[in-house]
């Protein structure tokens, strides 16, 4: 897993935008184990009191779920998981759109240069 971390943001918000994207993706599947939070600092080089709370978050979104003696795991709600994909879709949508607007493009301007650029990466 790749834990890039810039510093002008929480690290624990990072974290947990990167498990949530794996989750997402699937890369973390429905009702699979989670490395535990010392593992997984490990991995990062972070605090496990930071990659805690990048935890608790994920299982306030319902995305991870604790079983007392047997460690956390992936939500098997399928629904849940599609909801959090399109909200990390709509964001990313949203910083494109913002970027585009400031670049002076224009709502049609954005769809067509999308477009045209998909089809070029098609045809390619």
């Amino acid at each position: 897993m790749s834990w890039k971390l810039d510093s002008d943001r929480p690290i624990h918000t990072q974290l947990q935008e990167i498990l949530q994207t794996q989750i997402a993706s699937g890369a973390l599947p429905p009702g699979s184990k989670m490395k535990s939070v010392r593992e997984l600092a490990t991995e990062a080089g972070v605090n496990p009191n930071t990659m805690q709370r990048a935890f608790a978050e994920l299982e306030r979104l319902n995305l991870i779920r604790t079983e007392r003696t047997a460690g956390r795991f992936v939500t098997e709600d399928a629904a849940r998981i599609a909801v959090a994909k399109d909200e990390i879709a709509m964001a990313q949508l949203e910083l494109f759109r913002k970027k585009m607007k400031q670049l002076g493009f224009e709502k049609k301007e954005i769809v067509d240069f999308v477009r045209s650029k998909w089809e070029e990466e098609e045809d390619g």
